[in-house]
């Protein structure tokens, strides 16, 4: 099943998990994107600031897509309550 992730440090969780899970270093994933690796840990950590550039880089080097959806009335916390 697809997980929803609505926060930057959820996506950062989510993008930590998939690479370790293919086995890759940090350094390693920013070799394949061309990105430093003090780079993908900050993105890894949810931090603010990330270029959407570089988020769509290192999904693509990890086999990851977007998915965009409407929100669903029992989706969880409204966009207002998170930020």
């Amino acid at each position: 099943m697809d997980q929803v992730y609505r926060t930057p440090q959820q996506i950062g969780a989510a993008l930590r998990r998939r690479r370790r899970l293919l086995g890759l270093s940090q350094a390693e994933l920013g070799a394949r994107t061309g990105l430093r690796q003090a780079t993908v840990s900050s993105v890894e950590a949810g931090e603010a600031g990330t270029r959407l550039a570089t988020l769509c880089e290192l999904m693509a080097a990890l086999d990851l897509d977007f998915a965009l959806r409407p929100r669903a009335e029992d989706d969880g916390p409204s966009l207002e309550t998170l930020f």
